[in-house]
């Protein structure tokens, strides 16, 4: 699996972490940066470029998820949400990483840096990874209805 990280200053360790630590368990890391600390960087165009990236890995078949990382995740979640095609979730334990995964067919993890240990950061992340999708009907409904308004603008009861 491809996996794409992009960060701000404050989740530059964590992501540097990652990418050695994921590489390491066989998954492919494609990182959108920065690629050196800068307390005053704007993440938006890195995590977007993430999450383009996701896009056009999904659109071509190729199995492919992100991680976009921050102080809080919050904003860099926002940003990856811009991106047509995108469900960002912002995960704070394994249990919200996974569900994001099996109900809501996530495809980019937000997780708050300066909120959870490396350690704890790294098993959410695992867990947000190794987690499928039901393919449940009423989540595959439901995620129909977000696809449907991000196409076309119009709310489906």
């Amino acid at each position: 699996m491809r996996v794409h990280i992009a960060t701000d200053h404050a989740g530059l360790e964590l992501s540097h972490h990652l990418i050695e630590h994921l590489g390491g368990k066989g998954y492919e890391v494609i990182d959108h940066g920065p690629k050196e600390y800068d307390a005053e960087d704007d993440y938006p165009s890195f995590c977007i470029n993430a999450a383009l990236a996701v896009v056009a890995d999904q659109s071509a078949g190729a199995e492919a998820l992100g991680i976009v990382l921050g102080g809080s995740g919050n904003g860099e979640q926002i940003a990856a949400n811009k991106v047509k095609g995108i469900r960002a979730a912002l995960a704070w334990n394994l249990e919200t990483a996974k569900l994001a995964r099996e109900h809501n067919d996530a495809n980019v993890v937000a997780v708050g840096g300066r909120q959870h240990s490396v350690e704890e950061a790294t098993a959410i992340i695992e867990a947000f990874l190794a987690e499928p999708f039901s393919n449940a009907d009423r989540h595959v409904r439901r995620i129909g209805k977000i696809a449907h308004y991000e196409e076309t603008g119009e709310v489906l009861d």
